[in-house]
C-alpha cells in the first residue's frame, strides 16, 4: 500500500498508458543565437566530445560546468550546440534531446 500511495503522490494521481511517449514541448535551435543541431560521434574524455553538426562541419564540443552533472551524454545523442564566435571549430553543448523529442524532430523535418 505504501508503494501505491507514494507513486500516486509522485504523479498527482494521474495514470499514464505504458509505452506512450509524452512530448509536450520541444526546444528547437534558435537562429538568432547561432544554435545548431549536432550528433555526438565520440566522447573525448572529461567534458569534451566530438560533434557532427547539421551544417556539415565537425566540431569539438564541450559541456559547460553548470550542465556537466545534469546532462549525461552518450555517443549517438542529438544535442543543440552553440559554436564559439572566436573559433568556429569549437562549440558548447547547451541541450540534449530525449528519444521522443528526437522522433518529433524527425517528423517535423528538423533532422
Amino acid at each position: 500500500m505504501a508503494n501505491y500511495r507514494s507513486n500516486m503522490r509522485k504523479n498527482n494521481g494521474r495514470t499514464k498508458a505504458p509505452g506512450t511517449p509524452e512530448v509536450s514541448r520541444v526546444r528547437t535551435p534558435r537562429m538568432d543565437k547561432h544554435e545548431i543541431l549536432a550528433t555526438v560521434t565520440s566522447l573525448l574524455g572529461g567534458k569534451r566530445l566530438r560533434l557532427q553538426c547539421t551544417d556539415g562541419t565537425t566540431r569539438m564540443g564541450r559541456i559547460p560546468g553548470s550542465r556537466k552533472k545534469k546532462m549525461w551524454i552518450r555517443e549517438g545523442d542529438i544535442v543543440i550546440a552553440s559554436p564559439w564566435e572566436i573559433q568556429d571549430s569549437k562549440a558548447d553543448v547547451i541541450w540534449k534531446y530525449t528519444s521522443p523529442q528526437v522522433q518529433w524532430l524527425e517528423r517535423k523535418g528538423y533532422l
